[in-house]
C-alpha cells in the first residue's frame, strides 16, 4: 500500500522555507534588469534585478501563482544573489529542483518558468 504524501512531514525544510518566504515579493523602483512571463499554467512572474559592481545585488519578484512557483523564485534568489553577472547565466531549472529537494515532479514547470523569466531580466541588463 502506498503511503499518502504528508505535505508538512514529507517536504524538505528548504522547500517549506522557500515556499512560505514572502520577503522578496516587492518591486524595485529602478531595476537594472526586468523580465515578465506567463507560463502555460497561468502563473505570471515579474523579476527585478539590482546590479552593483558587476554582481547581482538583489532579486525581487512579483508573482501571481502557486506556492511551488514562489518556492522556485526564492530558490533562484538564494542561488544567484551575490554572484557575478556573467556567471549568473549558468543557472538551470534542474539546479532549482535540486536545491528545493522536494518540488513535486508535476510542478517542475514552475522551475522552468522561473528560470525563463530570469533570463529575460538578465537579457535586459545594460552593460556597465
Amino acid at each position: 500500500m502506498k503511503k499518502e504524501f504528508d505535505f508538512w512531514q514529507d517536504h524538505s525544510d528548504t522547500f517549506l522555507t522557500m515556499a512560505y518566504l514572502y520577503d522578496r515579493q516587492e518591486v524595485i523602483d529602478k531595476p537594472d534588469g526586468y523580465g515578465s512571463k506567463t507560463g502555460d499554467c497561468g502563473d505570471t512572474i515579474t523579476i527585478y534585478l539590482q546590479i552593483h559592481n558587476g554582481c547581482i545585488k538583489q532579486l525581487r519578484f512579483k508573482l501571481e501563482g502557486c506556492l511551488n512557483t514562489n518556492a522556485c523564485c526564492n530558490a533562484l534568489a538564494q542561488l544567484i544573489e551575490g554572484k557575478p553577472l556573467e556567471k549568473s547565466w549558468d543557472i538551470t531549472p534542474s539546479q532549482l529542483i535540486d536545491y528545493l529537494e522536494t518540488l513535486p515532479s508535476d510542478h517542475h514547470h514552475c522551475a522552468e518558468l522561473t528560470v525563463g523569466t530570469y533570463y529575460l531580466a538578465l537579457a535586459s541588463v545594460k552593460k556597465e
